[in-house]
């Protein structure tokens, strides 16, 4: 699953040390007295001070540790070590005991005030994946939202692997809860009448998913004609009257972006429950779209008519020439 949104290659580099930016450096990497009392006690080795200090400065910078602390970015190392006045070499000392990494993990995440995901962290993480869900569906951009909430409420990031895996599942909620809040619209013969928005309409030699997504390319009576017998078909399908307020804004916005770019055979091959919210959304916000266009297009006709007839009157008075002045 988690292959399906990252690239092996790309799942790999999640778990290691990115590049780091100036202010990255000098935001996460300056130790401050209390960081020093806690990383340089007395008779601690230089190798395991800079190593823990790399750990205490990782941790809030990228929202966990990774397994091998010496492949941190060796500008960030060589800060540390100054601040620690030893040599930045001292690093590839570090964690020749496989519990040193752990231990000096619990330590900083308990000075630092971080817990690890239990139960009730991910449960929480969850509940906002879906949230964030109902109003985005780009499931990486639902990753690094997750990331930067786990950051910000002090959880140990899990594994990329198992954060994707919970992305998908709140993905998938946002899917479920979408179709049934919209159920109640969803008759039999409503779902005729949307499955049929995909077949391609003799009358018009297209789809009628086609035709309403067409917007008029000039202000002209007969592009008022047309939005009007859009208006018309979409009030004929009760379009205007569609209840979808129980999906947020952002929720909506995102099905009809999605109704308007997909073909008909694409949203075809789709199940009914990504199919229907998907056309239910488009009509209602076509309903909108339609009718704000038609007084545009109006307006716009309008008013071009008034600027011809103003011109056709300057013309002819330009004709006639200057008034004779009276006796």
């Amino acid at each position: 699953m988690a292959t399906r949104v990252f690239a092996d290659e790309e799942l790999q580099r999640l778990r290691e040390f990115p590049e780091i930016s100036r202010d990255e450096l000098f935001r996460y990497f300056t130790l401050s007295p209390t960081d020093l009392a806690i990383v340089a006690p007395q008779g601690r080795r230089a190798g395991v001070r800079l190593g823990l200090a790399v750990i205490l400065c990782s941790l809030p910078w990228l929202g966990f540790v990774p397994d091998k602390v010496t492949a941190a970015p060796p500008v960030a190392v060589t800060r540390l070590a100054e601040q620690l006045n030893v040599d930045a070499a001292q690093l590839c000392s570090y964690g020749r005991r496989a519990q040193t990494r752990s231990e000096h993990v619990r330590l900083v995440a308990q000075y630092s005030g971080w817990r690890a995901a239990g139960a009730i962290e991910l449960k929480e993480l969850d509940e906002f994946l879906l949230a964030r869900a109902m109003e985005h569906d780009s499931p990486t951009l639902l990753f690094r939202l997750a990331c930067e909430y786990l950051i910000s409420a002090r959880v140990s990031r899990p594994g990329p692997v198992t954060l994707v895996e919970r992305v998908a599942h709140a993905r998938n909620q946002a899917q479920a809860e979408t179709y049934d809040g919209l159920v109640h619209e969803l008759t039999p013969q409503r779902g005729q009448e949307l499955d049929a928005l995909l077949v391609v309409d003799p009358s018009l030699g297209t789809s009628r998913l086609t035709w309403l997504s067409t917007g008029p390319v000039e202000a002209s009576a007969a592009a008022v004609k047309a939005e009007v017998d859009k208006l018309g078909f979409l009030r004929g399908l009760g379009a205007d009257t569609l209840d979808i307020s129980v999906l947020p804004a952002e929720r909506r916005r995102f099905l009809a972006t999605m109704g308007r770019r997909l073909t008909g055979q694409a949203l075809e091959r789709r199940d009914p429950q990504r199919r229907y919210p998907i056309l239910l959304t488009l009509l209602a916000q076509s309903a909108t779209d339609v009718l704000d266009e038609v007084v545009q297009l109006f307006d716009q006709a309008i008013s071009a008519k008034l600027s011809t007839a103003e011109k056709r009157m300057r013309d002819e008075l330009a004709e006639r020439g200057p008034p004779r002045p009276s006796c």
